[in-house]
């Protein structure tokens, strides 16, 4: 019985390998254009040409299960707009994105996404708490990493409207903590307040 359950995993792992390698070429693909497009943000340059933005099934291609690790810019915008707001709805959701991307290159923040999205870890002060909480990172919810993947294609192709008025810090309406007193708050909602420094400098 051990044997012959054994025997079927392995069999349908076999069948499973052609599928997920005919996705990687697209995945290449996608993760090229989102490195160009995350330079576009950088620079803050016009919004691409429909050419050299991301399709749906591009970007779906990208980490499809929620195991990769989390070395490109759609893989750690998707996994941190999902664990930062699954529970929440577009909304929360695209607000998030936004933060990220706001920080993206602006003082004290990184040039990248993925260096954003990891600031702190080495000083275990991390910007986004779920990338050092000491939990697996692996997405549990495929559906609703499905949306985040979506809402991080709109984000990567500027077509996605800034709901925070260009926040860069943001926090769950069920805390207060300290820093946001410093700071003007720019928007709320449902389940964030949203928040800038009143110079522009980051904290």
């Amino acid at each position: 019985m051990r044997l012959s359950m054994m025997l079927y995993g392995l069999a349908l792992s076999l069948l499973a390998a052609p599928l997920f390698a005919a996705d990687s070429p697209k995945a290449a693909v996608a993760e090229d254009k989102a490195q160009v497009l995350e330079e576009k943000v950088l620079q803050d340059a016009p919004p691409p040409k429909k050419a050299e933005t991301l399709t749906p099934t591009e970007v779906q291609a990208v980490d499809p299960a929620g195991q990769a690790p989390m070395d490109d810019s759609i893989t750690c915008l998707a996994r941190t707009i999902y664990w930062e707001a699954k529970g929440a709805d577009e909304k929360d959701m695209s607000a998030v994105a936004s933060v990220v991307l706001n920080r993206l290159g602006h003082d004290g923040f990184p040039d990248s996404i993925c260096g954003v999205v990891k600031q702190g870890v080495e000083s275990k002060s991390c910007q986004f708490s779920w990338w050092c909480d000491g939990r697996p990172d692996q997405v549990e919810e495929p559906e609703r990493y499905g949306v985040a993947k979506e809402i991080a294609r709109k984000a990567l192709n500027q077509q996605l409207k800034d709901p925070t008025g260009g926040a860069l810090y943001f926090h769950d309406r069920n805390v207060k903590p300290d820093w946001a007193k410093a700071y003007r708050r720019t928007a709320q909602t449902r389940h964030f307040l949203f928040y800038k420094p009143n110079q522009a400098l980051a904290r």
